[in-house]
């Protein structure tokens, strides 16, 4: 039984559809992928899945459990976290401060936690331990603020990793970063796939094709094609699409 299911997912703002008869499921420690040409309606379709936006029609289920629209916060207390395009830091915080907020021991604690970040040395480590998967040993008490942005991305997987999800989904990750930057991220995702399963969605195609196990295609808001990354370079949908090429 996969992790993670949605079925026949319809979205519309106003007039215009976005989303039609859109159906997807993730299996449990794999990595899939979500593509497609700006405007597909692939960002609609992860805000869906992740109850930013509730769909018109459709379900959304997590282990079994119908969660369609149920609020982001809730579906993160089911052990679903997920990253933004636009990233979204505490800058006059540190990095460790930003990843202990996210450990559900503080969390937990709401305002009284906040009052002193340092208070816990087990919150302090695990929260440490995240930073340094990611790869951001060493800079615990740098404010976010100056991390170069290659490194505030890799902060903000470190505090979705926080929370110690079940499932993580990633929304454009490589975004605004450079060719090194991206073959950095493309590790440490490799590194952290071993421990939850991560759903993908991205424009950069060598990118994800590198990384996932299947990858879903959508295009006029409906899954035109999906398998795995070698199934769709012979798909006679992406190569007639301007995919094909970067495919």
């Amino acid at each position: 039984m996969p992790i993670f299911e949605a079925q026949n997912l319809h979205k519309r703002f106003g007039d215009q559809v976005v989303l039609e008869d859109i159906s997807l499921s993730f299996e449990a420690n794999r990595l899939a992928g979500i593509m497609g040409p700006n405007g597909a309606g692939k960002t609609t379709c992860f805000n869906v899945l992740t109850g930013r936006y509730k769909p018109d029609r459709g379900r959304v289920r997590f282990q079994g459990k119908d969660i369609t629209g149920w609020p982001p916060r809730s579906i993160a207390r089911l052990g679903i976290a997920r990253s933004f395009q636009t990233m979204s830091l505490f800058d006059e915080y540190t990095a460790l401060e930003n990843v202990l907020i996210a450990v559900p021991e503080v969390r937990a604690l709401g305002f009284h936690g906040l009052r002193d970040l340092g208070a816990e040395s087990q919150s302090i480590d695990k929260a440490s331990e995240v930073l340094r998967r990611v790869g951001l040993a060493g800079l615990e008490y740098k404010p976010a603020s100056s991390l170069p942005y290659g490194q505030r991305r890799a902060l903000e997987i470190a505090i979705a990793l926080a929370a110690e999800p079940k499932l993580l989904f990633l929304d454009e990750p490589t975004s605004g970063l450079g060719s090194d930057a991206t073959a950095r991220l493309a590790d440490l995702i490799r590194a952290i796939r071993q421990d939850l399963t991560i759903v993908v969605i991205e424009h950069d195609m060598r990118f994800l094709f590198g990384l996932a196990d299947t990858i879903s295609v959508i295009h006029w808001g409906q899954v035109i094609a999906q398998g795995t990354p070698e199934e769709l370079r012979a798909n006679k949908w992406v190569q007639a699409s301007n995919l094909g090429a970067l495919a």
